[in-house]
């Protein structure tokens, strides 16, 4: 082996070893301030905490970009979905007049929501980018209510560190933290660009997580569940557990 390759690969050797422990230091700290991700183990663990950390510690109240009206996607693109079943059916068919939302887990006061009294509750709205892991975005106005605004009128408890969604699909959920779910622009939308959230969208009810890829903006909402601890839950961590592909935080 020539002076220069030994001198090559003994820099690389360094730089790698280097990296590998500023990544444990890092992980070390995530965990000392309570910044551990729920995929925090595995192959990939140390990546996605110091991902989630950083972006925790710099941009915790940072919002989406917001654009103007003139700037909506004409033609938004509809992700397809699997058929919904007799249940959703049933309920299109009503007009949505029967749909509910029920809220549980750590909550002081469980409730259950239907359609009408949660489009008659203060709302918000937003015009964001939605982009989707597969690399199509477009652009929407988005109303609907404030997630925070459920949290406090079902008095979410202190310990509640996640907030779990279920869609009326069969078993397909995700789950974000307090920082998004307290977020001003997370919604529990029910209008998309002036008129009610059409179905093809995640209609009646999507919860919209602006600040991460679309995955983690659930459609068909039906349930939140407050919890501390996500492996209640099961060995996946929802629709894009890691055993998908997906990380858990999906921030942008």
């Amino acid at each position: 082996m020539t002076q220069i390759s030994r001198r090559t690969l003994i820099t690389t050797g360094i730089a790698a070893a280097a990296g590998a422990s500023g990544i444990a230091v890092a992980a070390t700290l995530a965990r000392r301030h309570g910044l551990i991700p729920p995929d925090s183990g595995g192959i990939y663990g140390a990546g996605e905490t110091l991902t989630y950390a950083a972006q925790r510690l710099l941009t915790r109240h940072a919002v989406a970009r917001e654009f103007s009206a003139s700037e909506i996607s004409r033609n938004p693109f509809a992700n397809e979905v699997a058929p919904l079943g007799d249940e959703f059916n049933r309920l299109q068919a009503g007009n949505f007049l029967d749909w509910r939302m029920t809220v549980d887990g750590m909550a002081a006061r469980p409730t259950t929501f239907s359609l009408a009294e949660l489009r008659s509750f203060p709302t918000s709205s937003h015009t964001t980018m939605i982009g989707c892991e597969e690399g199509w975005t477009y652009i929407a106005q988005w109303g609907g209510v404030p997630l925070s605004y459920i949290l406090d009128r079902v008095g979410a408890l202190p310990q509640v560190r996640y907030v779990v969604y279920r869609s009326i699909q069969p078993d397909w959920w995700e789950s974000i933290d307090m920082a998004d779910a307290l977020h001003p622009q997370t919604l529990i939308a029910h209008r998309m660009n002036g008129g009610d959230l059409p179905v093809p969208f995640g209609g009646p009810l999507r919860l919209r997580v602006p600040r991460q890829l679309g995955y983690k903006s659930v459609k068909y909402i039906t349930s939140l569940t407050l919890t501390d601890d996500l492996r209640k839950f099961g060995k996946g961590l929802g629709s894009a557990s890691p055993e998908g592909g997906y990380a858990w935080y999906a921030g942008i």
